[in-house]
């Protein structure tokens, strides 16, 4: 089967208009296919920045030919070659791919709703039903606490003696660490102090790695934990990083490293 030159002409239309259409605009030879606006359209839209319209297409299109041929002549002076570019270059195309793959892994592999309330569970046992408002002293040497100590029982003011304190911060504040919970602090620390009642001090000073505490509790109230909800987004979050972290080890140990 033949064409004749009129029927020939036809055809080559059209097959020429479709893959046309395929593209907004071709700078130098070289295409910019209409996917490319339609991707940053959805990007921008689901930003919120703007809704979809011509006006936006037109102006994604005009930034797109702007780059095209930026990037032309970039690659025309050889940028595209020096060795920096190209380690970026190699450095964004990683990102990009395991951001997709990161994405992939996290809708396959969510975190449960059941997951969540047992970590929030585990963080309402570890804060504790009650706050503190606690004070400290801190010296140097066990002999200066003990002092501190003796002082307090013989009617010097705590606040007073806090001036002594080695922890500056709160030294000028009468040793005031404000309200916090047990978890706040270091294991030893805070066993000291839950042990003790409203306005009582250690009878012994504690040891950290920081020196010596003389402890005291000004009050003591229920603790005012957040909700599941309030935290619910916070340690989804933590948990799902807790997750990759897990899955990178697991790839990470599989490999042949030398």
């Amino acid at each position: 089967m033949t064409f004749k030159p009129a029927k020939l002409l036809i055809a080559l239309l059209v097959v020429a208009v479709p893959a046309f259409a395929q593209n907004v605009a071709v700078v130098n030879g070289k295409a910019i296919p209409t996917s490319r606006v339609d991707a940053v359209v959805k990007q921008v839209v689901a930003q919120g920045q703007q809704p979809d319209s011509p006006q936006l297409r037109d102006l994604i299109k005009k930034d797109l030919i702007g780059r095209e041929v930026m990037m032309q002549e970039a690659e025309k002076q050889g940028y595209g070659k020096k060795d920096d570019v190209k380690t970026a270059i190699e450095n964004a195309r990683q990102a990009i791919i395991i951001n997709a793959m990161i994405a992939d892994y996290v809708k396959k592999n969510p975190v449960s709703d059941a997951d969540i309330k047992a970590e929030y569970d585990k963080f309402v046992a570890q804060a504790g039903d009650k706050e503190y408002h606690v004070r400290h002293i801190l010296l140097g040497t066990e002999a200066e606490a003990n002092d501190v100590i003796a002082k307090i029982k013989g009617g010097a003011k705590f606040e007073e003696l806090a001036k002594l304190s080695k922890d500056t911060g709160s030294a000028a504040n009468g040793g005031d660490l404000d309200w916090a919970s047990p978890s706040s602090f270091p294991p030893v620390f805070s066993q000291a102090f839950v042990a003790l009642g409203k306005g009582q001090v250690t009878e012994k000073p504690v040891q950290t790695p920081n020196g010596f505490h003389v402890i005291k509790v000004d009050d003591i109230r229920p603790a005012k934990l957040p909700t599941l909800e309030e935290v619910k987004p916070q340690i989804a979050e933590a948990l799902t990083q807790k997750k990759l972290q897990a899955y990178q080890e697991e790839l990470v140990k599989k490999a042949k490293v030398q």
